[in-house]
């Protein structure tokens, strides 16, 4: 089997495990939908601010945002997953087997980019309910789910890459927390970067999770400024597949530890 195949064989394994838990993706659907009934609500008033985004409502602005982070904080637990393969003794049988290193990871994170995809669809679904406009049509909300998408790849990957060096559940819940919420916040998930202190606005300049909101808050305008989209979207891609080769390399780690 030629690695393309075994990691669609790895995705199709993991698959399974969902449908079997399909109150797994609602779960985490609870703080998404949180976070745009309340933020939604608790903030609406800030568009009212100068700089703000023209004409937009504030649930116009925090969808594209929400949808991010729902990304950056589903993927950042994969790594659990792997752990628990270790720990029941199936990562081992795995790497005995010729299996290419690559296909363990490329396989656990497309699930999790075919479980992102379908939370970001219900996500899309509240938004508009709530009065979201999307004006963007199918292609600007197409352009979000790839931003999302190519975050959660970025981070899924660096999630099982700790696991298979730290090997320890706690360890990946410190690092998955200890990156999380800085790189929410260092982005314009929330507020225009206009209105925010310049050293913010300096580090969200460098921030992966700021190029996936800022691509896909611009595919969801009227008129998409394609200037903007498309380098973040390479920088986005470039970013996934040196972290799943990084992940890849992480076998080594583990290998050398058992």
């Amino acid at each position: 089997m030629t690695a393309v195949a075994q990691s669609l064989y790895m995705t199709q394994r993991h698959t399974r495990a969902l449908l079997r838990q399909p109150w797994f993706v609602a779960i985490t659907l609870v703080q998404p939908i949180v976070w745009l009934l309340l933020f939604g609500q608790l903030f609406r008033s800030v568009t009212e601010i100068p700089g703000f985004a023209g004409g937009a409502t504030y649930v116009d602005y925090l969808m594209p945002g929400v949808v991010i982070m729902t990304a950056l904080f589903s993927s950042g637990w994969s790594g659990m997953g792997t752990i628990e393969d270790m720990e029941r003794g199936l990562m081992d049988r795995f790497l005995v087997d010729p299996l290419h290193r690559s296909s363990l990871i490329v396989g656990r994170v497309l699930h999790e980019a075919i479980t992102l995809v379908i939370q970001v669809l219900i996500i899309g679904g509240i938004g508009l309910l709530l009065g979201a406009r999307l004006e963007g049509g199918i292609v600007g909300f197409g352009v979000l789910v790839l931003a999302a998408v190519l975050l959660a790849f970025a981070f899924a990957s660096m999630s099982n890459a700790f696991a298979l060096v730290l090997r320890q559940r706690e360890s990946v819940i410190g690092v998955n927390q200890f990156f999380v919420l800085p790189l929410t916040f260092l982005s314009a998930s929330f507020m225009p970067l206009s209105l925010v202190p310049d050293w913010i606005e300096t580090v969200a300049r460098f921030n992966p999770v700021n190029w996936a909101v800022e691509a896909g808050r611009a595919a969801l305008l009227a008129e998409a400024d394609w200037s903007l989209i498309v380098p973040r979207l390479v920088a986005l891609t470039v970013v996934a597949a040196i972290c799943a080769g990084l992940a890849t390399r992480a076998f080594r780690s583990y290998q050398r530890s058992v």
